[in-house]
């Protein structure tokens, strides 16, 4: 697993396109598709500020992908039985300041995307339904590989939102969740979330999964 900055930036990239008109639509994978100009045509068009002040790109990551997340359950997933017990509020603060840690880490990779060609979005296959349903895309890496970023998705009023993205097999959800389960067993919930809202756990995205 190649947890490095354009594969990052890549799925930032992707998620980035999922706008809140097509969020809505039918067809998560023409949701995917259509909007893919549209993202790269954002990065073109604002490269020199975010290169000045990458500060700018991490505001605007997080308040374009705050809309088109299911962090609250994405969340709750990481959290597994740890979760269980906490109120509304604790598990808000822990999507908030894990959302906040991934938004930085996509940002630092996000301006290694070239060209709309390197990401191909595939048709539906297997089993989907509006609580699962997962879009595979292709990556075209510098060397020439290509890299599989999936995203699963699933249907909550509407609106089809995002609560796993899996690089290359390995799903961030399960990754974070082993992290964090040993970190809060270590020194419990209040200190790991005061912990990760410092930036002192260094979240790891696929590898072993340790933290630190």
């Amino acid at each position: 697993m190649r947890s490095n900055p354009m594969t990052l930036g890549l799925i930032a990239l992707s998620l980035l396109g999922l706008s809140a008109s097509t969020l809505a639509n039918g067809d998560p994978v023409e949701m995917v598709r259509e909007t893919t100009g549209e993202l790269f045509a954002l990065v073109e068009a604002h490269r020199d500020d975010y290169e000045q002040d990458p500060s700018t790109l991490h505001a605007e990551l997080k308040r374009v992908l705050g809309e088109r997340t299911d962090s609250i359950y994405s969340a709750r997933l990481v959290l597994g039985r740890y979760g269980r017990g906490l109120d509304a509020g604790q598990v808000e603060a822990f999507a908030d300041a894990l959302t906040d840690v991934l938004m930085r880490r996509y940002a630092s990779g996000l301006m290694d995307f070239q060209s709309r060609d390197q990401v191909e979005v595939l048709p539906l296959a297997g089993e989907n339904t509006d609580r699962m349903t997962r879009v595979r895309t292709r990556i075209q890496l510098d060397n020439g590989e290509k890299a599989p970023v999936d995203y699963m998705l699933r249907k909550r009023d509407g609106q089809w939102l995002v609560f796993d993205v899996i690089v290359e097999g390995i799903s961030y959800v399960s990754t974070f969740r082993n992290q964090f389960a040993e970190e809060i067993r270590r020194n419990g919930f209040d200190a790991t979330l005061e912990r990760l809202q410092r930036g002192e756990i260094d979240i790891e995205v696929g590898g072993d999964g340790q933290s630190g």
